[in-house]
């Protein structure tokens, strides 16, 4: 079994869906999506008067930003960064109460946050989401999704994770997508 752990928000959890899926499909694994309440900040602004340190930030997020789009376009994924960066937590309080399969909720998600800029935190822009991907009837109810999204939160917390997407196989855990290589090696060797 891999859980992933991931974050609309999070341009490295969005990344990181299709290697996960052609990772679960070369070895025949099984699958679980949780949802991960992750930090994405703005590219700091760059004053007259900024430090070092801010500078720093500044081209060390820009360049982060940079890197992704490549890796997005090099998977034919459109990856333009809203403006500002928006709250995901309604949506994942929905993929936390989720009992069939929420792949077409989780892809949908991912494409309306990072192509359309949609606001994942609006009941008018994810009730049609839901409508639209899950099979199953699903009530709407905000308090009930947070409720649900700071569940899971407290308890991915407990195991470890910091940041999205991260990564639980054989008891071991692997925070960000750079480690998929290596969980592929662990599912090799395990077979």
């Amino acid at each position: 079994m891999l859980t992933v752990y991931i974050d609309f928000k999070s341009p490295a959890s969005y990344l990181a869906i299709n290697p996960v899926l052609s990772l679960v499909s070369r070895h025949g694994i099984a699958l679980a999506w949780k949802p991960f309440r992750a930090t994405e900040r703005e590219v700091p602004t760059i004053t007259d008067k900024a430090s070092v340190a801010q500078m720093h930030r500044s081209v060390r997020a820009a360049s982060r930003r940079v890197i992704h789009q490549k890796y997005a376009a090099h998977q034919g994924i459109n990856l333009q960064y809203p403006d500002p960066v928006g709250d995901t937590d309604l949506a994942l309080g929905t993929l936390a109460l989720i009992n069939g399969e929420p792949l077409a909720f989780i892809q949908a998600a991912f494409a309306a946050y990072w192509t359309d800029h949609a606001d994942l935190n609006d009941p008018a822009v994810l009730a049609p989401l839901i409508a639209n991907t899950i099979g199953e009837t699903f009530a709407f109810d905000a308090k009930n999704l947070i409720d649900a999204l700071e569940s899971s939160q407290a308890e991915a917390e407990e195991l470890g994770i910091v940041d999205a997407p991260a990564f639980i196989i054989q008891d071991q855990l692997f925070i960000g997508r750079e480690h998929l290589p290596w969980i592929d090696e662990l599912v090799r060797a395990e077979a």
